[in-house]
């Protein structure tokens, strides 16, 4: 049984003035758009965190607001914005709420993905699909878990298996998988709807950061898709496409999925320098025990020195994430009608760019997050504020695949000029 819900309706004046202005029409108006909607989660974010209620409202919220939409075509009702703005958008919306900005780019990833492996017919019937009814996009895919196992099912297949993490899984309208032909030992992707009693969800994510993410585990029973539906294969020939599975282009998922997360890390350090500051300027006290004391906190020169160093370093973050940001959506857009074309170099080079925004991002914001305490005072350790919530939410995910590697593969290309093997992490 699913555990209590967020109610949708508790957004409907939201929901009612989304639909009246319609979606943006500019790069600045996404931005601005993803800005409204964590202003309007901001508020409730710590008593969100708190009762842990399956996030159904604020993925509605998501909805109403057209980001779910931001980079889909405008002919089925998208907001045809690039990647260099949605990336934006999700570290905007993070500042509000970071797991929400997380299950923002999670979904904008996994919706993307016939744009990268499908072919061009499933690109638009998905696509038409998504957009037309607005459906959030889960996914049930985890490399380090075993692989789903695919068999066959008269003229169709079907899913067997489990995964430990399904990050928007149990939110969503369809749901992306990944597994093996047990047959032939090809690798398939396929979208389904996700209401099928097939899908078991254990709402088991209990973890101390991340709390509405909702990616605990599913277990996957007997899924059934049609070849169809097998992304980047020859229906007739029941094969994968080469030419689409096995170009640099195909491997673009990676670096973006590592750029969604340095962008919704300093987004979640903005929103903690954010917090922290209504409570050094209401609340925090000046040190009485010094041969030099203050009158206010705000001409304390420790308070002043340390959100100078952390406004510094979330801007430097920020601007390197910026500049990746084009690089990354220049490739993914600009390559859109030409695959082939990209060469490994050129995806290796932005890779790395990528890599040097996550390091960068992750340590500034695992600081950021983890020194404002610093700068409030004792007091606003207490529960009530959740001020610890910052910290928890990039401490659980920066552990999602080791930063060390990271760097080491950032210092071999630096080194070496070798350039990373396309990976889920790379």
């Amino acid at each position: 049984m699913a555990p209590p819900a967020s109610d949708p309706t508790v957004y409907q004046a939201h929901h009612d003035a989304f639909a009246a202005e319609g979606l943006p029409t500019s790069p600045a108006g996404w931005v601005e758009r993803a800005q409204k909607v964590a202003g309007i989660l901001a508020p409730d974010a710590a008593t969100r965190n708190i009762e842990q209620k399956v996030p159904h409202a604020e993925v509605s919220l998501l909805k109403s607001s057209g980001l779910t939409k931001i980079l889909g075509d405008p002919k089925y009702g998208g907001g045809g914005q690039t990647w260099e703005v949605a990336l934006r958008a999700i570290r905007e919306l993070a500042v509000g709420d970071g797991s929400i900005g997380m299950l923002l780019g999670y979904h904008l990833q996994w919706s993307s993905l016939t744009r990268v492996i499908g072919t061009e017919e499933q690109k638009e019937r998905w696509e038409k699909t998504i957009l037309e009814t607005n459906s959030f996009v889960g996914a049930a895919v985890n490399p380090r878990d075993n692989d789903s196992r695919i068999t066959p099912n008269g003229d169709g297949l079907v899913f067997n298996g489990f995964k430990n993490f399904t990050t928007g899984g149990a939110l969503s309208d369809l749901i992306v998988l990944e597994g093996v032909h047990m047959e032939t030992g090809d690798h398939i992707f396929t979208i389904v709807p996700t209401k099928q009693p097939g899908f078991q969800f254990a709402y088991n994510w209990k973890n101390m950061g991340m709390r509405l993410t909702e990616s605990g585990s599913c277990k996957i029973e007997e899924i059934p898709f049609e070849w169809k539906d097998a992304l980047g294969f020859d229906v007739e020939a029941r094969k994968p496409i080469k030419e689409l599975l096995e170009s640099p282009y195909e491997t673009l998922l990676g670096p973006i999925f590592q750029l969604v997360f340095a962008n919704f890390y300093n987004g979640i350090a903005r929103g903690a320098l954010q917090t922290a500051k209504g409570y050094t300027t209401t609340t925090t006290r000046p040190w009485p025990f010094t041969h030099n004391p203050q009158k206010s906190a705000l001409d304390e020169h420790y308070i002043l020195a340390k959100y100078g160093r952390y406004f510094a370093s979330i801007r430097a973050a920020d601007a390197l994430c910026d500049v990746a940001g084009k690089e990354i959506s220049d490739l993914f857009h600009g390559y859109a009608g030409n695959k082939l074309d990209l060469t490994a170099r050129q995806r290796g080079e932005v890779a790395e760019s990528v890599t040097a925004c996550k390091i960068t991002s992750s340590h500034m914001a695992l600081e950021v997050t983890g020194g404002v305490f610093e700068v409030t005072g004792a007091r606003s350790t207490s529960e009530k504020y959740s001020f610890d919530r910052f910290w928890k939410d990039i401490r659980v995910h920066t552990l999602h695949d080791p930063l060390a590697y990271k760097e080491n593969e950032l210092g071999r290309y630096y080194l070496t000029n070798e350039i990373p093997t396309p990976s889920w992490y790379t």
